[in-house]
């Protein structure tokens, strides 16, 4: 059993503008300022709770307004704030726009506020004009148009979004046997690429996308698994012929693999994905290549990520927000959840 979703230490790491990206042990590094990735998780994480509490729901109107605020008229996104409140670089569909959209998205489809479902579906709208010609940015925002979809069936800017996310993500995929994935090499929060195929074959009534998606995600599933844990790619990606264990893991790795076993369940009975979510709990747990726990207990944050000597312990917001999504599921699995 994980500990559980807690949002302790992320709230303790967001002030009034967003969440604060880094982190020095439990304490946030401030001089670091926001980013926009994070606060779509944010916004995901939140919303998906199913009975949120007084501090829950300011953190997704926070998240919410971060994201509104990030989000250029035409749509396209910016990625980083300072902690003064200065925009830094420029707008772009980069990942942030696509973790905006899954952010927008989810909102939606699952906040428990009328207004912020409203706004949240605006700009949901607005992201999904713009396209990007990077597979996991379409990979994430193909994650809220599912959401928007599941709620508003005949939104046709998100059926078409995903219908064009499909073609980015399996448009280039190799045909060898024994290199399955769709790109070089393995890189980060790979899991999302099969679960988003699993989520538009489903909402465009592709059973053959799904079974593709089911199929690559077993494959990454096996590849990322080694001695009965999980052994997840390090930072600096993985391709053919790279021995495990490769360190440093990341724990968004380990919460990408969670959120795609868990949709992969909802499509097929296969043990094999409640076992996937059950080990991406352990591995938060201490199951992993160290035998390391990957949370602070008492904090509530999750560590940045496994090295082979145990975890880097500063408890930044994207590891936190991978704990607290992974531990979801497993709450979701026990019946707590809606």
């Amino acid at each position: 059993m994980g500990p559980g979703p807690r949002f302790d230490h992320l709230l303790r790491m967001t002030d009034e503008h967003g969440t604060f990206e880094h982190a020095d042990r439990t304490n946030p590094r401030r001089e670091h300022g926001y980013c926009t990735d994070d606060m779509a998780r944010v916004l995901v994480v939140a919303s998906r709770e199913p009975h949120p509490d007084t501090q829950v729901r300011a953190l997704a109107h926070t998240a919410l307004q971060f994201l509104v605020d990030a989000q250029g008229v035409g749509g396209v996104s910016r990625n980083r704030r300072s902690s003064h409140g200065a925009w830094v670089g420029r707008p772009g569909v980069e990942d942030c726009w696509g973790r905006s959209i899954w952010g927008f998205g989810t909102a939606a489809a699952r906040c428990q506020d009328g207004t912020m479902r409203h706004v949240a579906l605006d700009h949901f709208s607005r992201a999904a004009q713009r396209r990007s010609p990077w597979p996991r940015a379409m990979a994430f925002a193909a994650l809220g148009a599912d959401e928007v979809l599941a709620v508003s069936p005949d939104h046709q800017d998100a059926r078409r979004l995903l219908v064009d996310a499909v073609e980015v993500i399996v448009g280039t995929r190799p045909s060898t046997a024994a290199w399955p994935w769709p790109e070089p090499r393995l890189s980060y929060a790979n899991a999302v690429l099969p679960e988003a195929m699993i989520a538009a074959g489903a909402a465009l009534d592709r059973p053959g996308l799904v079974d593709d998606g089911l199929s690559l995600l077993a494959w990454l599933l096996e590849h990322e698994t080694r001695d009965g844990h999980l052994s997840v790619t390090p930072a600096g990606g993985a391709g053919p012929g790279d021995a495990p264990p490769r360190f440093d893991q990341q724990p968004i790795e380990v919460a990408a693999l969670a959120d795609a076993c868990a949709r992969a369940g909802r499509h097929s009975s296969a043990e094999l994905w409640g076992a996937g979510v059950r080990s991406a709990v352990a591995w938060f747990v201490g199951d992993n290549d160290a035998g390391s726990p990957m949370h602070d207990p008492v904090s509530g944050g999750g560590y940045d990520g496994l090295r082979a000597d145990g975890p880097n312990l500063n408890q930044g917001a994207e590891s936190t927000l991978a704990l607290i999504s992974t531990m979801q599921h497993e709450q979701r699995e026990h019946g707590d959840a809606q």
